[in-house]
């Protein structure tokens, strides 16, 4: 029994996703064609109360897009300095948009509204580049699945509108964010400009994100797909997947959210262990103690078919998940518990 807690991506479709999947009336999506595509892209938007939606093969391609969306090149837009934007999608801003990034040194990957208005370049002053756009994440990954606060979004918005800018969403782990803090997505909806939701993490299916936005900003979003490649055909099959996951895997997000901090408790209480970061959803971030071996445990979890990543930096990382059963989490903390 391997024990793969390295991120909720590793996950499988189940047996009712794969009979939504092979049951899909497919269409070709570049013509805007196909029906499943368009019910899921009309969906979401609906649950947000945005205009339209489309579907990406990725998340980083749709948060991409975005960006190239907001701001024209010798821009810049700010995030904070955890950001996936910035940390995990290949240099993309600077490579697809010709934009810098302003990092705000934020609290476990998230950013406060005074730290915004604090990083705004002067939009007078030509000697710096101009900003257009704030990116957030919702939940924060390298920050450990936090969940910002929805009035400190709030005001974020209130920032940027104030001063022009745009406000993109980074939605990953939106829906576990969701879930966790029991809210309307109809409120982020009120407030970003455009947010991208993952179906492929803590949803479950093969691959896919929305982007979601209001009807004039979205007019650019084929064409920028397009550029960047992500143009599909009978993509029917995978929103059919999606379409399935938001009817059946979106409240069972609690089960992963109560088993990891469960995982975070049992650490928590290890010799071995030095820090558990405060733990909202599915992700746990731990360090060990000082003088304990980081390739060693990992290498000690691995001869157990125990799989967990190395962010770098002292971060190890556990991700629960749709696949991480509930034998698989006895094992686990019997394992964590009596680690020597």
């Amino acid at each position: 029994m391997i024990i793969d807690l390295r991120s909720d991506t590793v996950t499988k479709p189940t047996k009712g996703m794969m009979e939504a999947i092979l049951n899909a009336e497919t269409g070709d999506d570049v013509y805007k064609e196909d029906p499943t595509v368009n019910k899921l892209e009309a969906r979401l938007a609906a649950m947000f109360n945005m205009d339209e939606g489309l579907f990406f093969p990725t998340g980083s391609m749709a948060n991409q897009a975005a960006i190239k969306m907001h701001t024209q090149p010798g821009e810049q837009l700010i995030c904070d300095k955890w950001a996936h934007v910035y940390n995990y999608e290949g240099g993309g801003v600077s490579f697809n948009s010709g934009v810098s990034c302003k990092l705000v040194d934020g609290d476990r990957g998230m950013i406060t509204a005074q730290q915004v208005k604090d990083a705004i370049n002067p939009p007078d002053f030509y000697h710096s580049p101009l900003t257009s756009l704030v990116c957030l994440e919702n939940t924060t990954n390298k920050g450990g699945g936090a969940c910002y606060d929805f009035d400190e979004m709030l005001q974020i918005h209130h920032v940027a509108k104030d001063n022009g800018l745009s406000l993109h969403l980074d939605g990953a782990r939106l829906m576990n964010a969701i879930v966790a803090k029991k809210e309307d997505p109809k409120k982020y909806g009120a407030i970003f400009d455009t947010i991208s939701i993952c179906l492929s993490k803590g949803l479950g299916t093969p691959l896919g994100t929305v982007l979601i936005g209001n009807k004039t900003v979205m007019q650019k979003a084929m064409r920028v797909r397009k550029v960047l490649g992500g143009g599909m055909r009978q993509i029917g099959y995978m929103a059919g997947a999606g379409l399935y996951a938001l009817d059946h895997h979106v409240e069972r997000l609690a089960e992963d959210h109560k088993k990891a901090k469960q995982i975070a408790a049992i650490l928590e209480a290890q010799n071995y262990v030095h820090k558990v970061e405060p733990t909202e959803t599915n992700i746990v971030i731990f360090y060990l103690s000082e003088g304990i071996s980081e390739t060693k445990f990992m290498e000690d979890l691995s001869k157990l078919d125990i799989r967990i990543s190395n962010m770098g930096q002292g971060k190890l990382r556990v991700v629960t998940h749709l696949d991480y059963t509930d034998a698989m989490h006895d094992r686990f903390l019997n394992v964590l518990s009596t680690y020597n």
